[in-house]
């Protein structure tokens, strides 16, 4: 095998595919990418802006983006129970590669739909 294909040899610890897996589903990049634009935001503040998420699928994902670094919670000891999360220093390192994919995919959907279409006709 060529020495530039080794590091996706070994399937079980493949960073990309690590990383890609937590990250890749269909709403962390969404919720990394609006928390990147404001200090810090409420859980419901979050499924205002991302209104097709449901409670459950949001409340997963904040875990998982909690829980590689990417997103802090922070509980405040009141009635009812105040939750605010906001970006980690490492999501913030990871927004510019979003914003890529996010310009990249404004500027390809179009042709995407196309290919797609074409493709289904087949």
């Amino acid at each position: 095998m060529e020495k530039k294909l080794e590091k996706y040899a070994d399937c079980p610890r493949c960073p990309i595919r690590n990383v890609l897996d937590r990250i890749g589903d269909k709403w962390s990049m969404l919720v990394i990418s609006v928390l990147g634009e404001v200090e810090k935001m409420r859980f419901s503040e979050i499924q205002k802006v991302i209104p097709d998420i449901s409670q459950k699928m949001l409340t997963v994902t904040l875990k998982t983006l909690e829980a590689d670094g990417l997103v802090s919670r922070k509980v405040f000891a009141e009635v009812p129970p105040k939750v605010e999360y906001k970006i980690t220093e490492r999501g913030k390192t990871l927004l510019p590669h979003i914003n890529n994919l996010t310009v990249w995919a404004a500027e390809n959907m179009t042709a995407i739909k196309k290919s797609r279409v074409k493709f289904e006709r087949k």
